[in-house]
Parts: C-alpha cells; structure tokens; sequence
C-alpha cells in the first residue's frame, strides 16, 4: 500500500505547474530512481493513462550510475515533484486517478462529512479536468465496487485533499471498465454470465474488448485453449447457427475433417460395445438383435471399462478398434455355435440380399435404354447370364423346398 500525492486543488480550479523558480518542496523520504511517474494534466485526464517515461530498476544501474545521481536538493523542484507523482502512479497505477475522483466528485455536490469542503458533481469534476464526465465515472464506479469489497474506504469518509493508503497497481484493472461496453445489451449479458461463473465483470469485460489478446492467450497457452474449447461446446448447445458455422468450418478444412472422421468412427465403435454392456443385447451381421452370452457381455464390460479410464488427453481411437474387433468377432463366434440362430442369421442375410437384388433391379428404366440409344451388346449379355443365376437360385430353391 502506497500513499497518493497530495494534489494541486483540482477540486477548485486546473492545476498550474510551478515556476521554475519557485522554493523546492519538503521531500519527507528519499525518492528512489526508476519509482516515478510523469503526468501530463490535460492528457492523463482525458486518456486515463500516464505518460510513462523509461528508467533503470535499481537493481540494474552500475555503481558509476549510483554515484553520479544527484541528490533531490540539487534538482529543479519540478523535476521532483514530477518524478515523486511518477513513483506513487507506478506503485498504485489508477488507484491515484481514482481518489481524486473519490474524495472530490459527489452526485449534487454536496459537502463531505465532518468537513467545510464541499465535493463537486462528475460533470462540473470532468470540466474542470478537461476530459468527458463519463470518465469521471467510470473511475467513481470502480472504487465503488473496490469500497463494496472493502479494499478501500467508502465515499463518505474521503475528504477533499486527504490521502489514503492505495491498493497495489497490479488490482486496478479488476475494477475499472475502460469502456462503457458494460451498459450495453453485450455487455450486461457479459456481466450475467461472469457473475453466475463467480469473477468479477469488469475481468470478463476487459476481455471481451481485447479479441487480440484473448486470441493470443488462446495460441500460446494450452490451458486457456482448453478453456475456450469448454466454452464453445458448452454454447454450442444452446446457439444452432455456432454449430453450423463451427461444422462448416470443420468440413472445409482437410485436415480437421479426417480428424473429425477418425473420431466419429472411434465414436461409433464404442457405442457398440457400451450398447452390449447397457442393454445386454447384440446386433448380429445380418442386423438382427438377440441376447448377449454371459461371458461376451463381461468381455465387452472389461474393454469399455479400460476406454472410460483412458484420460482426456490420450487417444481412443486404438482402444475403440480393439475392443470393437474383439466384440465382433465373439458375436460372429456366439452365432455359429448356436444352431437355431445359425440358421436364422443365414436365412435373414439371404433375404437382406435378395431385397437389394429386387430393388435394384426394378430400379432399371427400359424406357431410356430404347429411347437414348444406349443400348450395348454386353448388356443384353448380362442380363442372360443374370436370368440364367435367378433360374439355378429358383430350382435350386424348389428342390430344397420339395424335400422339407
């Protein structure tokens, strides 16, 4: 914690920079090399940002660097007083904007408690400090929300030209909303769903404003990456028109289309068996469905056990193939040694078969072979040969039939 400057009485009239030739100010302590900060009045207030000017950490200078400093007596008194401002804004960032506005701005300007001085509204404050009211409270709004977790004093017991201990730099962004972006519809329904994640809006709100950065934390950082996947999924549920641009997106790009493709099959493969476990049934190769033997289902129940402990970032892809290569082939085995369902697997793949056959066929149009001349010798060729297969199938049949 750091105490702010004390300031030009800004609550009054515009700060006025002193003469050259004016008395140096008492200097209570020592001021540290590389712990200023230079503020530009008319530009700080209308930008909220500090003209920060490059100095060595103290830890870096040399020992001819040290030696040759001047002493603060021996400086021009501006000079100090502009390095002392520097230090305190390096050490508590907005914080010393914040308490300007604090313990001067007041809605109605009323007088502050316990004191003759009297606050002044954010417009008449953002007059006087050539910048916009909106500004002015934007930083009133932020200790606002600071005072609320009690990280610094409410408005009623601050003082017009009293300083405080500040909080650190590194809090302020925290608190403070550089843009009204936060009473907008997007950003109140930013704020919504920050709130019911428990962080503060004003975090999700700085995000928002920054894509570039979110962009650059997202490639550089696995984690962030993965909590923007979470994300997009977890939208994704709920908005049709992500899932047709994120699938759009998906299908348009080779690489993520087969890796999309692998996963779906892999996908596929475990439902099979986790069905097998769930259900207890099996789906023979001609598609009928029948219960599962004792030990194929305790089998399948082993491999899909050893596939849900895999972790997240371990592929399935090879574990899905061999527990679906290992489940169909006891589900080919488990069909042959029963006789009735051996019968009934050759009798049902025989007339799956024979469908496909007739529709295919009858889905041959005689009309546009005459009409377009496209007739061919070979046609007619394998048309004989598949007459003469259907009449061998049917006396072939006849027989079979004639016998039982």
């Amino acid at each position: 914690m750091t105490i702010a400057p004390a300031p030009s009485d800004t609550s009054t009239s515009p700060v006025v920079p002193a003469p050259a030739t004016a008395e140096p100010p008492v200097v209570e302590a020592p001021v540290e090399p590389g712990d200023f900060w230079v503020q530009q009045p008319d530009a700080a207030a209308e930008t909220g940002t500090a003209v920060v000017a490059p100095a060595a950490e103290p830890d870096t200078m040399s020992e001819s660097d040290e030696e040759e400093a001047p002493a603060a007596a021996d400086l021009d008194p501006v000079v100090v007083r502009d390095a002392h401002d520097f230090g305190v804004y390096a050490r508590t960032g907005g914080w010393a904007f914040a308490l300007k506005v604090a313990r001067s701005v007041r809605p109605g300007g009323q007088p502050a408690e316990g004191t003759a001085r009297t606050k002044i509204s954010a417009k008449a404050f953002a007059e006087l400090a050539g910048c916009s009211p909106e500004r002015v409270m934007r930083h009133y709004r932020a200790w606002d929300m600071a005072a609320d977790d009690g990280l610094v004093p409410q408005f009623e017991v601050l003082v017009p030209g009293e300083d405080i201990d500040l909080p650190d730099a590194d809090v302020w962004l925290s608190y403070y909303a550089s843009r009204n972006s936060a009473s907008s519809v997007r950003g109140q329904a930013i704020s919504a769903a920050a709130e019911a994640e428990g962080i503060r809006p004003t975090k999700a709100l700085e995000v928002a404003e920054n894509p570039t950065a979110l962009r650059a934390a997202i490639l550089a950082d696995p984690g962030t990456a993965e909590a923007a996947r979470g994300a997009l999924l977890d939208r994704m549920k709920e908005d049709p028109a992500l899932q047709t641009e994120m699938a759009r997106a998906f299908a348009r790009t080779d690489d993520l289309k087969k890796a999309v493709a692998s996963e779906a099959k892999a996908a596929d493969r475990i439902g099979y068996v986790r069905q097998i476990v769930e259900n207890g049934q099996i789906k023979t190769p001609a598609g009928q469905t029948v219960a599962a033997p004792p030990e194929l289902r305790a089998e399948a129940e082993r491999h899909l056990s050893l596939i849900d402990e895999l972790d997240d970032s371990e592929e399935a892809g090879e574990w899905a193939g061999e527990a679906y290569d290992t489940v169909k082939g006891l589900v080919a085995k488990a069909v042959e040694e029963d006789p009735a369902l051996r019968v009934q697997e050759r009798r049902t793949k025989f007339y799956n078969s024979l469908q496909k056959a007739t529709k295919v066929f009858e889905e041959l149009t005689l009309d546009e072979v005459m009409e377009e001349e496209i007739f061919e010798a070979d046609m007619l060729q394998r048309l004989e040969a598949l007459q003469e297969a259907i009449g061998s199938c049917i006396s072939t049949l006849r027989r079979a039939s004639g016998g039982a």
